[in-house]
């Protein structure tokens, strides 16, 4: 009989996302069950996808004294009917919630992923705050994987637990990076689609089109690209790709800097899409200046997809660039270093070319889905073989 596996995200979204193939291809070695909010299409689409079955348990993602309680009660009262094996979190609500309601039931094995730390740009009060409640979650684990070897660094610098509970799998990531999916051959493929859509932006066949994906808010970077570009623009037939939604909540930019993006015609902001891929497609350099992440999965697919990066000097992203190899790097928050590295790639095509090639090889032998997959699946029968042992 196969062992129960309860994993956890906050949200359907994140599972929808960041697991996406990893809970099918767990579900032939165990019995995996999908707990997240109640959100029906991404949670139908996980289930139905990855042939799982799903249980929806509200989650608050911010901190809300009363629905966290009676989640976390929720979440005791399915652990006891359900007797999963193992609970593996992700994000952190689902790891503070989940991980308490499994050490009160006391699973066999409670393991948490840390795919970023949101609290290492907050300060004071909720500081100290984030910070008990990442030290609860970690106590109630067994182990803690975080997705990079930097994270891991700064998890040790914060005192949340012990070098003994943390494990970084493989090279670092979550899931990895479908390079079936995302592959150069999309652009050859596709070439009157995505030439199509270029068209459709605005873009002239000589200009160089720099590409960023992800939410745009002031923590990813956003107001110093935006200032550089305004300079390259000037020097140089350059457009700016910006696809994702602005950020609602957390560092959303002014109404002064929005209006400048929608004013410069060589900014282009056409929303968020599902499928990203003609937007790789059609651009020349991935442009990632964040300002904190865990390990950023845009700039995995940039890769795959063949794309030189130019990403911040943080943990996740350094993980995935070698400066000079597959990708430049700059100092965050830093305009000058920002600026030289675009300069840079819009003068050299060489070496444009050199860091294309070299950006989809390493993806390919480092971050591959099934490279993470493997590992995570060792770690689980790891785990279960050390405790039929005891």
């Amino acid at each position: 009989m196969k062992k129960k596996i309860i994993r956890m995200t906050t949200v359907p979204i994140s599972m929808d996302i960041i697991l996406k193939g990893q809970l099918g291809f767990m579900n032939n070695y165990f019995e995996i069950l999908g707990v997240s909010s109640y959100d029906e299409k991404h949670l139908k689409s996980v289930a139905e996808r990855e042939g799982i079955r799903t249980i929806a348990i509200e989650m608050s993602r911010t901190i809300d004294v009363f629905k966290d309680f009676l989640s976390l009660i929720k979440l005791i009262l399915l652990f006891i009917k359900e007797k999963p094996f193992i609970v593996h979190t992700h994000t952190p609500k689902a790891g503070f919630l989940g991980m308490l309601a499994a050490y009160i039931t006391r699973v066999p094995l409670r393991l948490h992923t840390v795919g970023g730390l949101p609290l290492t740009e907050v300060k004071g009060y909720k500081r100290y705050l984030l910070n008990t409640v990442e030290k609860i979650s970690y106590y109630c684990a067994h182990r803690i994987y975080p997705n990079s070897f930097g994270l891991k660094k700064i998890i040790l610098f914060n005192k949340f637990c012990s070098e003994e509970k943390l494990k970084v799998l493989g090279n670092g990531s979550s899931n990895g990076i479908n390079t079936d999916f995302f592959s150069p051959e999309y652009k050859s493929i596709n070439s009157t689609y995505t030439n199509t859509i270029r068209k459709n932006l605005g873009i002239e066949i000589n200009e160089i089109v720099f590409c960023f994906i992800g939410r745009i808010a002031i923590e990813k970077g956003i107001l110093e690209l935006i200032e550089v570009f305004e300079k390259l623009q000037v020097k140089y037939p350059v457009k700016l790709l910006l696809i994702g939604v602005f950020e609602k909540n957390y560092g959303v930019l002014g109404d002064e800097v929005k209006q400048i993006i929608y004013a410069n015609s060589s900014i282009i902001c056409p929303g968020r899409f599902d499928d990203v891929r003609p937007y790789y497609a059609l651009s020349d350099i991935y442009v990632f200046p964040s300002y904190r992440e865990g390990f950023p999965n845009s700039v995995m697919e940039a890769g795959a997809m063949g794309l030189p990066c130019i990403v911040s000097n943080i943990n996740g992203c350094n993980e995935i660039v070698q400066h000079m190899v597959n990708g430049l790097i700059v100092e965050p928050k830093d305009t000058v270093s920002l600026l030289n590295a675009m300069e840079l790639l819009i003068k050299d095509s060489d070496l444009r070319e050199k860091l294309s090639r070299n950006a989809r090889l390493y993806i390919e032998s480092c971050f591959k889905n099934e490279v993470i997959w493997n590992e995570l699946l060792k770690e689980y029968n790891s785990l279960i073989n050390f405790l039929h042992d005891d």
